[in-house]
């Protein structure tokens, strides 16, 4: 199969991007895991920034495989690599909301009793958390791996002397069900995202503003300390939304349809959850500190 000098282009910016992802993913992992082992205590947003680097660690070798064996060999349907990648990005979805709920939770400073029971009870309720969003993903990939199936069956029945307009019909239904299904699973864990995010932020802004107006004795690290975290949290918040329509448009197969321009759709998929993936490392102290050993050991050598 020949390959456009553009695919080319963006097919080798996508496996940069890969190679990057795979390490950042290995070091959440490693490093908070190996913090795990010394301490014997793993805090709640660890085991969500780690569960979030197994998960993306997986997302992307399944859309790897499944782009280039879909590319090199366009008879073959490679159906089990995109059931893979479905689980895995519903998956990453929810743990990303979960952990902006977790913060907004914890940072929360409202006096009314059910904030209070909340900020009490997320740190037991994690492990849970992070179960229930397994079990919601593999729930949720019942129904694309029905379709996947059902695919191959109508391809395997259009070879044979049948009603093909009624084929038509069953396929189009199918089509539209199954692109509603990936939409409504993907906007349930973006809504509790921006929700989280947006109050957590408007939190941040009123404290904020408070500190400045009542000229407390504080030092200055405080409101600096809120001015970035929340320039962080607008960084997050618009890179995430726009990961969210770069993969909504993709299901949708609105834009981008040609083969050329395919590849630079997921390297621009992929350069967002790269730099969102920077994003969480940074906000880690444990992380951060260990990047920074790194950046130490590469001068001394």
């Amino acid at each position: 199969m020949t390959t456009s000098q553009l695919s080319v282009f963006f097919m080798i910016i996508y496996m940069l991007e890969f190679l990057i992802i795979t390490g950042q993913s290995s070091l959440i992992v490693v490093a908070l895991g190996r913090d795990w082992v010394q301490t014997q205590r793993l805090p709640p947003a660890d085991m969500i920034l780690i569960s979030l680097g197994i998960c993306r660690f997986c997302q992307l070798w399944s859309s790897m495989l499944y782009n280039f064996c879909s590319h090199f060999h366009p008879n073959y349907n490679f159906w089990y690599f995109g059931i893979i990648w479905e689980f895995t990005n519903i998956l990453s979805f929810w743990l990303t909301s979960l952990l902006a709920v977790f913060y907004c939770v914890k940072v929360s400073f409202f006096s009314h009793p059910v904030f209070l029971w909340l900020k009490w009870r997320i740190v037991r309720w994690v492990p849970r958390l992070l179960l229930g969003s397994l079990l919601i993903s593999c729930v949720s990939t019942i129904f694309p791996a029905t379709s996947y199936y059902i695919d191959i069956q109508f391809i395997a029945m259009k070879h044979f002397p049948r009603n093909s307009t009624m084929l038509e019909r069953l396929e189009a239904f199918l089509w539209d069900f199954s692109t509603l299904h990936k939409v409504v699973v993907l906007v349930i864990p973006f809504l509790l995202f921006l929700a989280s995010t947006v109050l957590l932020m408007a939190l941040l802004s009123r404290h904020l503003k408070q500190m400045k107006d009542l000229h407390t004795g504080c030092s200055n690290s405080s409101p600096e300390a809120h001015s970035a975290a929340l320039r962080s949290l607008a960084i997050v918040l618009i890179l995430f939304t726009f990961y969210f329509l770069t993969v909504l448009l993709s299901i949708l197969d609105v834009l981008f349809n040609k083969e050329s321009w395919f590849w630079a759709w997921e390297a621009i998929i992929y350069a967002l959850v790269s730099i969102h993936s920077t994003l969480l490392m940074l906000s880690s102290v444990k992380l951060k500190r260990v990047l920074k050993a790194r950046c130490w050991s590469l001068e001394a050598a």
